[in-house]
């Protein structure tokens, strides 16, 4: 099974306790030191990744390049390794030279608590130019003024769609508003003759696969922090426009429907995956979904847009988040460290074969314009979210993901019917958050 471990599968609270540990419990950083421009780089740097099989060829084709453009480095590459085992390996002082992470939203804790050094010495001195970084990426590869990060390719969510199930229910497109997603989504659902779920339009738990809050805050508009660095989710009217919109559609299916119905869906980055099985035929995802359809469903028939807006003037945007790599504090090898990221993440030429191999978007100027990029009209639709002003990332915070893993607990029991006030609940979260997010600071 080839899979991959985007920040709505995989709990990272985890990560974040160990990075809690790391900052308490060990010694601060050494001073850093980098060598004088022009010192030649030698020896062994060992870089640890999430992916697996498919993907992780990916990424061992090009370290073999690196290697032999670099002769005098030799790199171990572990595949398969998250952020909890990464940030646990670091606070034990082990791990990597270089970590790979898939969560964006540990950039914060990260930078904060010195798990990874500051890049910028090694950025100055070898005149990288930051201005060839999409600007969105550039936000979430930095934390208070420190970069300790860089963008190692991206990813957008839009909206996947089954042609013919679209087709057998007479709808002509894809549904451009929230309140034609529902339309649709019911159109789109079939029962048994029991009246047990057989195909759902859309399912809207946000515990199913991408559906994350964080995927879908976009669509509102909706705001996590404030200018202060406060939970927002209380005061802002547009997370409970979403939460009403979203319980409706729960409630129009029956939350105990829907959980049956889920409890029997394939995982999702197998090729049991209910949109790829036609047992949902509308569903949130990423661009690099695009790839595993082609490895897993190749005869699918399906569309993909942006997702569906509160507001028409909105739509187009997404959610934008991606792959960040940096180097370790407890590297025994930087330099080479450095080397091998700068070759990743600024290298047009490697970032346009990492595209068309992962099926993510480029991060760089000039790669996103290369004529050997691969852009099929459905690429380019995430490359469009990409670059949409509507499209958003969920901002950094120095306790992490923690912020969001709170709020996805309220959401869980907002949509089992648990929460009986919104407004009450929401202000609930507020303070819960505020108080997660202190002790993570």
């Amino acid at each position: 099974m080839n899979k991959r471990i985007p920040p709505a599968q995989k709990s990272i609270i985890a990560a974040a306790a160990a990075l809690l540990l790391t900052a308490a419990c060990t010694p601060a950083p050494k001073e850093q030191k980098i060598a004088d421009p022009g010192t030649e780089v030698s020896g062994t740097v060992e870089l640890w990744h999430f992916f697996t099989e498919r993907e992780a060829a990916a990424i061992d084709t090009v370290v073999k390049e690196f290697q032999d453009s670099h002769p005098k480095i030799k790199v171990t590459v572990k595949s398969g390794q998250d952020d909890a085992k990464m940030t646990q390996a670091i606070g034990a002082g082990n791990g990597p030279d270089i970590g790979l992470s898939y969560s964006t939203d540990i950039v914060g804790k990260f930078c904060s608590s010195g798990a990874w050094v500051d890049l910028a010495p090694y950025i100055k001195r070898d005149n990288v130019d930051l201005g060839q970084l999409n600007a969105t990426t550039r936000q979430y590869t930095e934390f208070d003024g420190k970069r300790c990060a860089m963008p190692f390719l991206a990813d957008a969510y839009g909206m996947f769609y089954n042609k013919d199930l679209f087709a057998k229910a007479g709808i002509a497109g894809p549904p451009k508003t929230l309140d034609e997603l529902t339309e649709d989504a019911k159109k789109l659902t079939v029962k048994n003759p029991d009246g047990s779920l057989k195909t759902v339009g859309f399912l809207p738990l946000f515990d199913f696969y991408e559906n994350a809050p964080a995927h879908l805050g976009p669509a509102v508009g909706a705001k996590w922090l404030t200018d202060d660095g406060k939970s927002a989710v209380g005061t802002d009217p547009a997370w409970k426009t979403l939460l009403t919109w979203q319980k409706n559609l729960v409630d129009w299916y029956g939350f105990e429907n829907l959980r049956k119905f889920r409890a029997g869906l394939g995982d999702e980055f197998s090729a049991d995956n209910a949109f790829q099985k036609g047992q949902v035929a509308i569903n949130i995802d990423a661009e690099y979904r695009l790839a595993f359809v082609k490895d897993q469903a190749p005869n699918l028939k399906y569309g993909v847009a942006p997702i569906p807006a509160g507001d028409p003037a909105r739509y187009g945007g997404g959610y934008v988040t991606g792959n960040i790599v940096g180097i370790s504090k407890n590297a025994k090898n930087p330099e080479a460290a450095w080397e091998l990221i700068k070759y990743l993440t600024t290298n047009d030429a490697t970032i346009v074969k990492l595209a068309n191999s992962l099926k993510n978007l480029p991060t760089t100027t000039k790669a996103t314009s290369d004529p050997g990029l691969q852009v099929e009209p459905e690429f380019k639709t995430f490359m469009d979210i990409f670059a949409s002003p509507n499209s958003s990332t969920t901002p950094p915070s120095a306790s992490g993901p923690a912020y969001q893993e709170t709020f996805a607990t309220f959401a869980t029991n907002w949509q089992s019917g648990k929460v009986k006030d919104l407004d009450a609940g929401l202000a609930d979260a507020d303070k819960q958050i505020n108080s997660v997010m202190t002790l993570g600071g």
